[in-house]
């Protein structure tokens, strides 16, 4: 039991890695193609550009997209728990 423990304890360090490194580089990609569509030509009625990115960050936040990257924990931490349950059962 206590390897079982452990091994989603370590499973849990490194996938929280890789969730913030995930969510780092997607946020960063969205700001990006803000700024990008923001230099193509600004959209009619935006006040300035700071306010332009801002805006379009905080519907990023409340968008599906950041919701999936909590697929990170869950599928492989899923998968790991069935296998060990189907190795197991006799």
């Amino acid at each position: 039991m206590m390897g079982l423990i452990r091994v989603f304890l370590f499973a849990a360090l490194g996938l929280t890695v890789v969730y913030w490194l995930l969510a780092i580089y997607s946020r960063s990609t969205e700001r990006e193609r803000l700024e990008k569509k923001w230099d193509a030509g600004p959209p009619e009625g935006a006040p300035d550009r700071d306010a332009f990115i801002e805006a379009g960050m905080a519907k990023y936040e409340r968008s599906l997209r950041r919701k999936l990257i909590w697929l990170v924990y869950i599928v492989p931490l899923t998968v790991v728990a069935i296998i060990i349950y189907f190795v197991n059962v006799q």
